[in-house]
């Protein structure tokens, strides 16, 4: 798997979809009128599954597997409703739905990408909210996972506004760890606050062993940094930031010290020396076979990852600031939204619920995703146990946080840039979070 099919595959609406943004056409400002069967734009609507057979499309670009499986399952649950689906490979997926959906052959459902949000401004996406409270959608699904698909009127400000997307399987980056290493390194357990893992990192080196397999060409940085920022800085702060909120700055005494600490880190040498040089794909593999007590990765390389190192690696969320603190980690979802266009909206809302569904769940779980419905989750064993326990973990503290990325579409080649900087000792921590407050600024204004 590629490594641009494997980040779409598992969560890149910001981190590689919405630098596709700027090639896709910007969609016209007329506002469709929603067919007046199933309007969800303000009033009732029903959660009755049309009776008559029915037709829907949808279109899609990650997991084909998963998503026909999802298509299959539900047609089976309701035989009147037939969904075809209509697969575009990633670097197409953007520029080819906005001029599908802006079409008079939009489909009815489409995979929600970060660099999409935007269509719901020009009113080319229903807004869910009446379906998000006929379905009971907040008992069902995360609230952290729901907010991450909020937009505001504007179509650039996330985690408030319009419900415009709901998560069909979730994403989370945590901590691996390597069994056999932390023995040799003297350790007992994996950790359970910030404090905890710099000690395990410190005794990594002393035993000769490489502390955090890091790929900092590209994305391995950005998690690991994500994840003190996560651990260390304010929640709430920190989400309202990401998602655009008017005011929110980066630039806090909390972040500098968790930017701080990532720097810290680099100096003593919890990193590989190549770590600037090496991709977050290829620090994986370094971490399975045996280079590296921990690694700040996604689900998306858990398969891999267990295949080749078996019992001997573990999986938990990345450790909060303090054994007290509830957990928070990085992630998104695959999620779905409807066209403003589509002449079946019920069918199609009637799909996005069952996304919810214990069936669902276990398609989802098969398809290498975390299920909205975490208990929902079929039983696992080894690294999937893990993931499943964490999943469980971050759901029930409402710990979801999008990724950095997702604060403007400049922001990850800044934060690449500037990571890669701060890794070498050539940027400060403060230099560092005032470069991105400067890209946020430029989007968002001052």
């Amino acid at each position: 798997m590629t490594m641009a099919s494997r980040k779409a595959k598992f969560v890149a609406a910001g981190t590689i979809g919405i630098a596709l943004l700027i090639a896709g056409c910007t969609p016209g400002t007329a506002k469709p009128t929603p067919s007046d069967q199933s309007s969800a734009t303000g009033g009732e609507v029903s959660t009755a599954v049309p009776s008559d057979p029915v037709t829907l499309t949808l279109a899609f670009t990650d997991n084909p597997e998963m998503t026909d499986a999802l298509a299959a399952a539900f047609h089976e649950k309701y035989p009147q409703v037939t969904i075809e689906t209509q697969f575009t490979q990633f670097a197409d997926y953007v520029k080819s739905l906005r001029l599908s959906m802006s079409s008079d052959s939009a489909p009815d459902i489409a995979q929600y990408n970060a660099a999409l949000k935007d269509l719901s401004a020009a009113g080319l996406v229903v807004d869910l909210t009446d379906y998000e409270n006929a379905y009971g959608w907040d008992t069902k699904f995360p609230k952290s996972a729901l907010d991450m698909l909020r937009v505001d009127e504007t179509g650039k400000i996330l985690g408030t506004g319009s419900l415009i997307a709901v998560p069909g399987g979730l994403s989370l980056v945590g901590l691996y760890y390597n069994k056999d290493l932390m023995e040799q390194a003297g350790i007992s357990a994996p950790p359970t606050s910030v404090d905890e893992l710099t000690v395990d990192l410190e005794k990594a080196k002393a035993a000769g062993i490489t502390g955090l397999s890091l790929g900092g060409l590209d994305y391995g940085s950005l998690h690991a940094w994500a994840g003190l920022m996560n651990s260390m800085t304010n929640t709430s702060d920190w989400r309202d930031w990401i998602n655009g909120k008017g005011g929110a700055d980066i630039v806090t005494a909390d972040a500098i010290a968790a930017t701080t600490l990532f720097a810290d880190w680099a100096k003593k040498g919890y990193f590989p020396e190549s770590a600037n040089g090496t991709t977050e794909a290829d620090s994986a593999v370094a971490f399975a076979k045996g280079d590296g007590l921990f690694l700040v990765d996604g689900n998306w390389d858990a398969a891999a990852i267990g295949e080749t190192m078996g019992d001997n690696v573990g999986f938990t969320v990345f450790p909060p600031n303090s054994n007290s603190n509830k957990a928070v980690g990085t992630g998104f979802s695959v999620s779905y939204m409807i066209s403003s266009k589509s002449e079946n909206q019920a069918a199609a809302a009637a799909f996005l619920d069952f996304l919810s569904s214990p069936e669902a769940a276990v398609i989802e779980s098969n398809g290498g995703f975390l299920p909205p419905n975490a208990k929902a989750a079929p039983p696992a064993t080894g690294i999937q146990a893990d993931l499943k326990a964490a999943n469980e973990t971050i759901v029930s503290d409402d710990g979801l946080t999008p990724f950095p990325d997702f604060a403007a579409p400049a922001m990850l080649d800044s934060l690449t840039s500037g990571l890669q900087q701060v890794v070498a000792g050539r940027m400060e921590p403060k230099e560092f979070l005032e470069s991105l407050q400067k890209v946020w600024t430029a989007y968002h204004g001052g």
